[in-house]
């Protein structure tokens, strides 16, 4: 059950987060990542120094390169940068990949730093990727961005996962990890049911990329065929192993330790994709 995601984010030189933490969570899950790469950061456990962007006809032709000849299961956003770059993602994957389930990543500022989305960038994100995506995953300050309502509890999560899911999004996972408390809270919620998956919070500083690494294991959960709800349980426990086993680097938030679930962790049943995730049946490349 390889599953190939195609990633379309931004280069993080430290490896903590972007392509790089997006690379190693699909392999540690036993898929095969492809990337077109939106902009090259200068960044560290610190905070992002400096960002340099793609231009959008160059990432359009990395998601034109792939797509025809490896082909994707699933495809996962992150960085996108400004509203052209939006805008030539999303030209490309409804000329190419219609049909093929979308995890939308909406990074719009970094913890430390600049911002890493522009507003028009913003605004188109919701009208031409949010509204067709499979999953979108926002921490509590993204969802509020992208609905204008005060997300600061867990009602305020559910009214701001019924705005999302109004955009179009087919399913929402609003991370909960900036809630008060000694519990971690995330919200799913599908127009059919929500419910609640929750963590002890780990006494740490190694949580540099833990949104780029649950939205890749959402979408490589989505590429090898499993269903929705153990897609995202595998998620989130995956992230949950990879901050315990963080390698304690750098002077700031640290990255995540990427290593393989123990296979007792992993399902190897594959289940039917329930609902609208993908529109029609899609043969897989061999």
């Amino acid at each position: 059950m390889t599953g190939r995601v195609l990633i379309v984010a931004g280069s993080d030189s430290s490896a903590g987060a972007g392509i790089q933490a997006d690379l190693k969570t699909v392999t540690a899950l036993g898929g095969y990542a492809t990337t077109a790469i939106t902009a090259l950061t200068a960044q560290n456990t610190l905070g992002v120094a400096a960002v340099l962007p793609v231009g959008p006809d160059f990432v359009r032709r990395q998601i034109e390169a792939v797509l025809v000849d490896i082909g994707a299961d699933a495809i996962k956003t992150g960085m996108l940068v400004d509203a052209a770059v939006v805008e030539s993602v999303a030209d490309a994957l409804e000329t190419l990949a219609p049909d093929i389930p979308l995890v939308v990543d909406p990074v719009i500022a970094a913890t430390s730093g600049p911002a890493l989305l522009d507003e028009p960038g913003m605004e188109r994100l919701k009208r031409r990727l949010i509204a067709r995506a499979a999953v979108v995953t926002p921490n509590l300050s993204e969802a509020a961005l992208l609905t204008g309502l005060t997300v600061a509890d867990l009602d305020g999560m559910r009214r701001a996962a019924e705005a999302l899911l109004r955009l179009g999004a087919r399913a929402v996972v609003i991370k909960g990890g900036h809630l008060s408390g000694d519990r971690l809270t995330d919200l799913v919620t599908t127009p059919r049911e929500h419910f609640v998956l929750e963590a002890r919070r780990q006494k740490t500083r190694a949580t540099h990329g833990t949104g780029c690494t649950y939205a890749s294991a959402i979408a490589v959960g989505l590429a090898q065929g499993l269903d929705l709800r153990v897609v995202i349980e595998r998620a989130h426990a995956f992230v949950q192993q990879a901050i315990r086993h963080a390698p304690g680097l750098g002077a700031g938030r640290g990255p995540l330790g990427h290593a393989p679930m123990p296979a007792k962790r992993q399902t190897r049943r594959k289940h039917a994709r329930r609902g609208p995730l993908r529109r029609r049946a899609r043969p897989r490349r061999r």
